[in-house]
C-alpha cells in the first residue's frame, strides 16, 4: 500500500489560454481503465478483499481508513490517494462518510505523476 496527495499544494498553476487554475496530475494510462465513484455513507466500508488488478483510491470528501493485510488502519482524508498493488489484500471504511473516486487498470504507476506521502 502506498500512499500519495492530489490536494492543492501538490499541482501545478496553470496559465495557458487565459487560465488561472492548479492542476494536480493523478494517472495517465494506454490501456483499459476503469473508473468509478464511490459514495460511502455513515459507516460505510468496502469490504476486506484483493484487488484484482491495480487500483488508485482518491479521497475527494470526507475522511475514514483504510488498511492493507498488515490489520493497521491508516486515517485518510480529502486529498489523499492510496494505491494497491494487483491482489494485495484491502479495505476501505468510515464512520460520518466519504466520497472516493477509484481508478483500476493494469498500468497504473501513480508515481510517475504524484509524490509520496508521509502517513
Amino acid at each position: 500500500m502506498e500512499f500519495y496527495r492530489f490536494d492543492k499544494d501538490n499541482g501545478k498553476k496553470i496559465t495557458h489560454f487565459n487560465s488561472d487554475f492548479i492542476m494536480s496530475r493523478i494517472i495517465q494510462t494506454n490501456s483499459k481503465a476503469n473508473i468509478g465513484c464511490m459514495h460511502l455513507g455513515e459507516s460505510g466500508i468496502v469490504g476486506y478483499h484483493q484487488a484484482v488488478v491495480p487500483q488508485l483510491l482518491l479521497v475527494v470528501d470526507g475522511e475514514g481508513y483504510v488498511r492493507n493485510e498488515e490489520d493497521t488502519y491508516h486515517y485518510v482524508k480529502s486529498g489523499d490517494a492510496v494505491f494497491w498493488q494487483k491482489d494485495e489484500w484491502h479495505e476501505t471504511k468510515t464512520v460520518e462518510g466519504m466520497l472516493v473516486i477509484v481508478i483500476e487498470s493494469e498500468e497504473l504507476d501513480p508515481s510517475l505523476f504524484m509524490k509520496l506521502a508521509n502517513i
